[in-house]
Order: structure tokens, then sequence, then C-alpha cells
């Protein structure tokens, strides 16, 4: 069941300085990421509409980012792997929130490779998830933002996209492909002043990944937020990886041979 609740505060003056965003719209909001980006824009005082699944876990981000200062925060509930429900999510968006300038799209899920090798369905739902509803729902973002053009689009995606490797394959080309597609989308929306940011984390330690082996050495996620509200708030590269060492490990893995590659078992 969908829910829509509006909580606006005056406990903090808004934070606004030249160009930045005012208005966000987070798609995925209850995940690791995503929150500590909305505890970031909370402080500055932003105006926030999030988007999840679970009403009760809505209603609790948004009282704690009440406390931080965010000056407005609208929830809307709803399963953002169901296309379906896009058209519900977008009409809500731009009937509450409708000057929005900014979107980041936060969401996505990781199997196991070996669910995912063995099974069709699994293998599906990964690729439904992190790629086609993603893809869906940006567009109809997009066409607003065009439109008007003005705004900025952005989407975490992951270095595991960077290569196909035998340990995350599945789950690295629905990113990749997400990757691609955001490329394509830049493009297209240059001419309309229309920014698209594509957002590539390492490993970052999120319950996405508490499952994975060495999980506790992943990546700082506050510091991944910092590096995002900083690419969203002002000019940034078109491709944002974070931490930045990523740039430079993946361009290295990038340039290994395939006849090589292909033996390495990571």
């Amino acid at each position: 069941m969908m829910t829509i609740t509006a909580h606006p505060t005056t406990t903090r003056p808004a934070y606004t300085p030249a160009r930045a965003m005012k208005k966000i719209v987070i798609l995925g909001a209850t995940s690791g990421i995503a929150l500590e980006v909305q505890r970031q824009l909370a402080h500055q005082g932003r105006e926030l509409l999030l988007v999840a699944r679970s009403p009760q876990r809505l209603a609790e981000i948004q009282a704690d980012l009440a406390i931080r200062g965010a000056r407005q925060i609208l929830t809307y509930s709803a399963d953002l792997a169901s296309v379906q429900q896009h058209a519900g999510i977008f009409e809500f968006v731009q009937r509450a929130f409708a000057d929005f300038d900014t979107v980041l799209l936060a969401y996505g899920s990781m199997h196991d490779q070996k669910d995912s090798e063995t099974s069709v369905d699994v293998l599906l739902e990964e690729l439904t998830v992190n790629f086609v509803s993603a893809t869906a729902i940006l567009t109809l973002f997009a066409s607003d933002l065009e439109q008007r053009r003005t705004g900025c689009l952005a989407a975490i995606t992951s270095v595991a996209g960077d290569r196909g490797r035998r340990s995350n394959y599945v789950y690295g080309s629905a990113k990749g492909a997400l990757s691609l597609f955001l490329q394509g989308l830049r493009s297209r929306l240059h001419p309309a002043g229309v920014r698209v940011i594509t957002i590539k984390p390492g490993p970052v330690r999120t319950p996405m990944t508490d499952h994975l082996a060495n999980s506790a050495r992943f990546g700082d996620p506050e510091q991944v937020a910092r590096d995002i509200v900083r690419a969203l708030e002002r000019r940034s590269p078109d491709v944002l990886y974070t931490p930045k060492i990523w740039r430079y490990i993946m361009g290295a893995v990038q340039q290994i041979p395939e006849n090589i590659f292909k033996r390495l078992s990571f």
C-alpha cells in the first residue's frame, strides 16, 4: 500500500549557494548510501522527496532528517523495482514537488553470483532491479528536466560494471549497462543544460554488502556520500569514482589483456 506524508520544518535556514540544488528527489531512500547522502543534505537545509518501499522506514527517516534540519521532507511509498508503479511515483512528484531540480537514483540489489548462475528467475530479478527499472524511471524524470531545460540526474552504478569478473558478472553487467545508458542520456540532455552524473562507488559497507567476504574493509559510506553531495551541488566529472582511487584501480584493471584476465579468480 502506498502512503504519502509531508513534514515541513523551519528549524534551520536553507543553505542555497549559487547554482546549488534546492529540491532533491531520492529514489531508493532507504539504501545505505542514500541514508548518508540524505543526512548531509538535511544539515544543509535542503528540501527532499524520498521514495522507497517501506512506509515504516520512510517515517523513521523522515523524523530523523527533520531533527537534522531538512527544510521539507515528503515521502512516497512504492516498489521502485516495479515499472508499473513508476507512473504513480512520477505523478506524485510532479504534483507535490513540481519544481524539483535534482534526482538521485540510489537503489539496487546484489544477489549471490552462484544463485544468479543457477536460477534464471534470480538472474532476471537482478537485471530488472539494477537496469530495467532504473532506466525506465530515469526516462520519466529525464523528459521532464529536458523540457524545463534545467537540473541534474545522477545514478549510482558500480565499479563492478567496468569489467565482467567471474565473481559478480551478473550484477556487474546490469550496472555496466546502466552506466552505458547514462552515457547516452548525458549526450541527449547536454543541449538542454541538464547534467547527468554516473556515480561509481567501489565496495561500500552497507546492508547490501554485509554478506560479502571482507565487507568490514569496504569503503566508508559517509565518505562516499560526501563525494556524491559535492558532485550534485557543483560541476563535477561526468563519471564520479568514489573513493577517487577507484578511478585508477579500474583504469589498471581495464588494461589487463583478456587472455590473462579470464584466468584470474577474483
